[in-house]
């Protein structure tokens, strides 16, 4: 029997057998030509990502490639997911989604002057990440072709696999620059972690080792003992023979796990209940009688600090102050305690 000729809208011929042929509609070509346009314009190799150390390409690059819905290309893998096994495909985590979607806004630019026509290239899913996307690997985007059967799917993986190869001998090729990049990345991270250690010694020590304060520069004298009880990582000791509550209060200052304790000559009765009040609502703070010291000594941890003035009277009058570098804490402790 004789072939059919069916002209189309605009009047091109397509022959046809017995069976009705589909006429070709200018929707049609223009899928055809908008989708050909996408191919030729976009870098396949941009598509490619490295996620779980696999080079993979993402079910939505693939479909603006294909010139299909995302879900369209969904649904023709579910109904062969007996073809796409876990190293042929699997589903983004929500950080994963994340990280790509900035990649995927360069794409989105790039096809904006196509979108304004009659046929859009668009996902069907929006901007936003309403879904976590399919990665295909190599092999998953190879099997592809056997489900999406058209001569636009034939062309897009043959690209496909060259970008995918082309790929392979860049990184081949520029092994040995990735490594000294990385080696350098490596040297500058221990570069920054050495100069953070400098900064911190430098911080520990900027504390002044010796100094006068005079009257009238209480809350700088406050302040100074003040960052001598914030600093110490383990125990405070005040030998100091004129306290009162304020001298607790400033020893408040110190961390939880910090113990402190004070040696005085004479603790009174209304002392004594201020002890036991502050102790029942803050951390403890101990307080001995001892009176054969004159001077005052504040120990931090394993240093001595030798003070002009009682804790209570910072700032009132003259005083000066001294880190004591030969004399360790130890010494004096052992000292009280053995009397």
């Amino acid at each position: 029997m004789a072939k059919k000729t069916i002209k189309t809208s605009n009047n091109q011929p397509v022959a046809n057998s017995d069976q009705t042929t589909k006429p070709v509609t200018k929707c049609d070509q223009l899928v055809e030509s908008t989708s050909q346009m996408a191919i030729d314009q976009l870098n396949i190799e941009s598509m490619i990502h490295v996620i779980r150390d696999k080079q993979v390409m993402l079910d939505r690059d693939l479909a603006v490639l294909y010139g299909v819905e995302t879900r369209r290309l969904n649904e023709q893998v579910k109904r062969n997911t007996e073809r796409f096994p876990e190293d042929f495909m699997f589903q983004l985590t929500k950080d994963e989604a994340l990280s790509s979607r900035s990649q995927f806004a360069i794409l989105n630019e790039t096809l904006s002057s196509s979108r304004s026509q009659i046929v859009t290239l668009k996902n069907g899913r929006g901007s936003n990440i309403k879904y976590l996307p399919y990665a295909f690997t190599e092999s998953g985007i190879a099997m592809l072709s056997s489900v999406l059967r058209s001569p636009t799917a034939i062309e897009v993986n043959i690209r496909i696999m060259r970008a995918f190869v082309a790929m392979r001998h860049f990184l081949a090729n520029n092994a040995q620059v990735f490594q000294r990049l990385a080696n350098i990345e490596y040297h500058q991270i221990e570069t920054d972690k050495r100069i953070d250690e400098v900064f911190k010694r430098l911080d520990a020590n900027t504390q002044p080792q010796q100094g006068i304060f005079y009257d009238g520069q209480v809350f700088d004298a406050y302040q100074f003992v003040s960052d001598l009880v914030r600093k110490a990582k383990n125990s405070i000791v005040l030998i100091d023979n004129y306290v009162d509550d304020t001298v607790l209060t400033l020893l408040d200052k110190r961390a939880d796990n910090v113990t402190a304790t004070i040696y005085t000559q004479h603790i009174s009765q209304q002392f004594q209940l201020d002890i036991n009040r502050h102790n029942t609502q803050y951390p403890a703070i101990n307080v001995e009688h001892f009176n054969r010291a004159h001077d005052r000594f504040l120990l931090i941890d394993d240093e001595v600090y030798h003070i002009g003035a009682s804790i209570k009277d910072l700032g009132k009058k003259w005083f000066a102050f001294t880190l004591m570098q030969d004399i360790a804490t130890t010494e004096l402790i052992n000292k009280i305690t053995a009397e």
